[in-house]
């Protein structure tokens, strides 16, 4: 599995309710309207004041974003998918990301056990 790792921050003039809504009921719809479906698509949002945080003044980003494809190929498809609609997925996140901030990686994800969880 190709996994695609992604750290984004919120743009500074937005609170964190409205940040989260726009991405979740605007921008996540428009990216499953202009490409096939992930096979993983996670959003993971930064939970601020929660005493298991640890250094918490330098988590410096608000939403890890996850995607999964069974191959690079499938991953490279789907970016061909999102560059064929033009300025459209840029200009959406200009609403709700703050675009000079993008941290993103690939991995090798090795997993022990996911019994139980969805």
């Amino acid at each position: 599995m190709y996994k695609k790792i992604s750290f984004l921050r919120k743009r500074a003039d937005m609170a964190t309710e409205d940040f989260i809504d726009y991405y979740e009921n605007h921008h996540v719809p428009l990216i499953l309207n202009l490409a096939p479906t992930p096979d993983v698509y996670k959003r993971h949002y930064v939970v601020r004041g929660d005493s298991l945080n640890i250094r918490e003044d330098e988590i410096d980003f608000d939403v890890m974003s996850e995607i999964a494809f069974p191959d690079r190929a499938s991953f490279d498809g789907w970016l061909a998918a999102l560059d064929a609609a033009g300025t459209r997925v840029p200009d959406d996140e200009t609403r709700f990301l703050d675009r000079s901030y993008l941290r993103s990686f690939a991995n090798d994800e090795r997993v022990t056990s996911e019994t139980g969880l969805p």
